[in-house]
């Protein structure tokens, strides 16, 4: 593989890169194999069918693209080690050529970690972390309990409550008698609140419907210890939160552009996700708030430079401090991902594995400061 890298303005670099043929070649099995999981073959199941009838089924561009994806995600971790290359963030892929028995062309650009002018990161940790707020007893009081075990009760209620089914009016009734004015009624009291006294009663019978419980008690004992880990949970991202506001305010350092972008990204893919979940689709969610994507991105900017220096700051602590999660950790996590959405891009996935264990390995050192 030839190599070539060009740095760029604002902590960029440039990386172009030619793979010969015969290597490209390489990649076609894991290709097929790549693309077989997701294809369904008449006379096949799922995922079974064999590499040549994958072949014969796929379009040729769409296989190339499939190996082009594979021998750069492998290519690129060995790039940046051979060229002492201290990426950061997602890198830009383009494709620049590509074809059956070429050689394989692509570019990268990705952001290389400029010099963070960090506090003492250890002395703020130490303040945050000695602060009253954040080392209270956690109590859970009964009327919490209560409250929770009055909204499963409620719950259970809402989904024993029949069916409301319509019956089509006779011949005989009139639409005046009992047509429309009848459905309304029905319709409203299918939806009507269910009192609190026709809420199924809490013993155990009810607390064997939610798991494994032997008694009631048993059971809201659970209750508590869930409610106890929320608030330790809360009470703990809380100190993060203040540690690391401190330390991004005494921070100094060139924000790279790409990395920017790629927070902007993560933000809007957040937010089609929750589109999609509520069954709509995101350009008429774009229509009704009178919005395109670009404005949007425009009002995130601000959001994205704090979570792209947040990630300068992290990445600089944890080469400072050698916290660098090891590639046991990493791997492992990564298959768990990838055994659990089977379409999961393996890149990606680890990728985000190992930024969130590099932020958790932090983390972890400023709380023991």
């Amino acid at each position: 593989m030839k190599i070539t890298t060009k740095k760029l303005e604002k902590s960029e670099i440039e990386i172009v890169g030619v793979l010969e043929a015969v290597e490209f070649e390489k990649q076609e099995e894991k290709a097929l194999n790549t693309i077989g999981e997701r294809l369904e073959l008449p006379g096949f199941r799922k995922g079974k069918a064999p590499a040549s009838k994958i072949k014969e089924s796929v379009p040729e561009m769409e296989l190339l693209e499939e190996m082009a994806e594979k021998a750069i995600s492998e290519a690129y971790p060995k790039i940046l080690e051979e060229n002492k290359i201290d990426a950061i963030g997602r890198p830009q892929i383009t494709i620049t050529k590509i074809g059956k028995g070429s050689d394989l062309e692509f570019k990268i650009i990705t952001a290389i970690l400029p010099e963070m002018k960090l506090p003492d990161y250890k002395k703020i940790a130490k303040k945050e972390n000695a602060n009253e707020n954040f080392k209270k007893e956690i109590v859970i009081e009964k009327a919490e309990i209560e409250k929770v075990i009055l909204d499963l009760r409620k719950m259970r209620a809402e989904q024993n409550r029949p069916k409301h089914e319509h019956k089509p009016a006779s011949p005989h009734d009139s639409s005046e008698a009992g047509g429309e004015g009848e459905d309304e009624a029905e319709h409203a009291k299918a939806h009507a609140e269910i009192p609190e006294s026709e809420y199924p009663e809490f013993n155990d019978e009810f607390a064997k419907s939610f798991g494994e419980f032997k008694t009631a008690e048993e059971f809201k004992d659970k209750i508590k210890s869930n409610l106890k880990i929320e608030k330790e949970t809360q009470q703990k991202d809380k100190l993060r939160l203040a540690m690391v506001e401190e330390i991004m305010k005494h921070t100094e350092g060139e924000i790279p552009e790409i990395l920017i972008q790629s927070e902007t990204d993560k933000i809007f893919h957040r937010l089609q996700a929750d589109i999609s979940n509520m069954g709509f689709k995101t350009e008429d969610y774009l229509k009704q708030i009178k919005k395109t994507e670009e404005d949007l991105r425009k009002e995130w900017r601000s959001e994205a430079e704090k979570r792209a220096k947040l990630q300068m700051i992290i990445q600089s602590i944890s080469n400072e401090e050698k916290l660098k999660p090891t590639e046991e950790e990493i791997k492992k996590d990564v298959i768990k991902i990838t055994e659990m959405y089977k379409d999961a891009d393996p890149a990606r996935a680890r990728a985000y594995v190992e930024q969130m264990l590099e932020n958790e390995k932090v983390f972890g050192f400023l709380e023991k400061q």
